[in-house]
């Protein structure tokens, strides 16, 4: 992969109905900001089989995704993350895992009979995650799908096993560059046109009682391509005769 792209996916209608609080994203973000790795996208979804396959199937198609999704591997009828990920990444196919399905036995004893034995009935070649609070596992497909439960308290550790084991840290080092600017946004849409695609960009108005002003940020891999295109809103201050501010580059690391 060349460039890596983070997705999550939380499931919970109670995430939806307001019954619960999520969690997951902010962890998953900073967990990710910390190695130098960026979200591509973030979806909250209810638990509805179809809506789960077609974003599983969107995440597919980029070639470059990882994604971590959040919620539905239990043991109850509405936990359908385990069937869906196997319409997804394995045509379907799934099997009992023997270690997963021993964790559930050693745990729960002749409880582990008839229901949750069925947490351990995972998509085939997976791999585990492990469960710090009850040893009931996660799993994982392709070294870049992560299927975790919907307890922050379980699927955090399991979020900062998989990153260190597999994306610990990213290798190219990503530099952002911010400008205040005295104007309105509208004075600046002619030199954001003149970025290239591939700089990411920001622009954020405020307004402090009459006086609009405009933080302009820009990020990319090559600093001297950051250094080259930020030179166009520091020459729109000095030809315009606009007050601002410069922000040093920083590195995300």
């Amino acid at each position: 992969m060349n460039k890596i792209n983070f997705y999550s996916v939380i499931i919970g209608t109670e995430l939806l109905n307001g019954r619960r609080k999520d969690a997951h994203f902010s962890f998953l973000n900073q967990q990710l900001l910390e190695r130098g790795w960026e979200h591509k996208a973030s979806f909250v979804i209810e638990d509805d089989p179809e809506l789960m396959l077609n974003i599983f199937n969107l995440i597919k198609s980029d070639k470059n995704s990882v994604m971590f999704c959040f919620g539905g591997i239990g043991a109850t009828p509405d936990d359908f993350t385990r069937e869906v990920a196997a319409k997804a990444f394995t045509n379907g196919n799934l099997e009992f895992h023997e270690e997963a399905k021993q964790k559930i036995i050693n745990r729960f004893k002749e409880d582990a009979y008839p229901h949750r034995i069925n947490m351990a009935y995972l998509p085939i070649n997976a791999k585990l995650l492990k469960n710090v609070i009850n040893d009931v596992s996660g799993f994982y497909l392709e070294d870049r799908y992560f299927f975790t439960p919907g307890f922050p308290s379980m699927s955090q550790s399991m979020v900062i096993e998989a990153l260190d084991k597999l994306y610990p840290k990213s290798k190219e080092q990503k530099y952002t560059k911010t400008i205040t600017i005295n104007c309105s946004e509208n004075d600046l849409i002619d030199s954001m046109k003149k970025l290239p695609e591939n700089i990411n960009f920001s622009s954020l108005p405020k307004i402090i009682g009459n006086d609009r002003k405009v933080v302009i940020s820009l990020n990319g891999y090559n600093k001297e391509e950051i250094d080259k295109y930020f030179q166009i809103f520091t020459d729109f201050c000095i030809n315009n005769n606009k007050e601002y501010v410069l922000k040093d580059i920083n590195e995300i690391s």
